[in-house]
């Protein structure tokens, strides 16, 4: 297991695995606030699915918590259960980020997320899945295979949304796209890249999604009323990432 280290700057809190590499950052007087940028887009699934009771929710990766610690406060219909390998993480998690303990509505299991997704209990079980998956040497993520990325799909309900953080300027990143689009069938969307090179796609299982782009940049500024997240611009970066979505997002 890698080591878990901190350090601060600027008012901001910020998680390491033993090298300079940031793994996840917390501002110090927001502590629920998503800070980076690529972390508020692996929540780009709230564009297409209604949070509603009942509905279930896995975080492959748990970093500082952000995407817990926001899905935990904004959306209290939603089960989350959150997989993270690294016990040190998940005490750091809720020491220094200050990430809730497990209640009716979260469950963390210290797990590897590749066996995670094999799991036949899991199967089609959950609505929305976010992977984010890098260790200390954080050269693409570390979970990548094909296997993979159907376990993935094998673990969303029939109508699901995937997210997962990239990194667009390393070797891993083509591995890991061409992966999820055979996975997927090619029903990816991936946002302009972001801090640091990441770059995060969004994955869809089940019907062709077919939808205007200001019906988009209605649902995005609803979520940005509702939570604060600041997503005035996923519309308009996803329709000009996209080759072939100009007049409207059809998948």
């Amino acid at each position: 297991m890698e080591p878990v280290t901190f350090s601060e700057s600027g008012g901001v809190r910020y998680l390491h695995f033993g090298t300079e590499l940031i793994q996840g950052a917390m501002r110090l007087r927001d502590p629920d606030e998503i800070y980076l940028e690529y972390n508020q887009q692996m929540m780009a699934w709230l564009l297409f699915l209604e949070t509603k009771p009942g509905m279930k929710l896995a975080q492959l990766g748990l970093g500082t918590g952000a995407l817990t610690k926001f899905t935990h406060r904004h959306c209290p219909a939603v089960k989350t259960t959150v997989i993270e390998l690294n016990p040190a993480v998940i005490v750091s998690a809720r020491s220094m980020f200050y990430t809730p303990e497990d209640d009716r509505r979260l469950n963390t299991l210290q797990v590897d997320a590749k066996k995670f997704v094999e799991d036949s209990q899991y199967q089609h079980y959950f609505d929305a899945v976010q992977v984010d998956l890098y260790d200390a040497i954080c050269d693409g993520p570390s979970a990548s295979s094909l296997d993979f990325y159907r376990g993935c799909h094998n673990i969303l309900k029939d109508t699901g949304v995937l997210t997962v953080n990239l990194f667009s300027r390393h070797k891993s990143f083509n591995l890991n796209l061409q992966n999820i689009c055979d996975a997927f069938e090619n029903r990816v969307l991936l946002f302009p890249e972001s801090h640091d090179c990441n770059v995060v796609a969004i994955v869809f299982k089940g019907p062709p999604l077919n939808v205007e782009w200001k019906d988009i940049s209605r649902r995005a500024k609803l979520i940005m009323d509702k939570t604060g997240l600041p997503t005035q611009t996923w519309a308009s970066g996803l329709n000009r990432e996209n080759a072939r979505q100009e007049t409207s997002l059809s998948i």
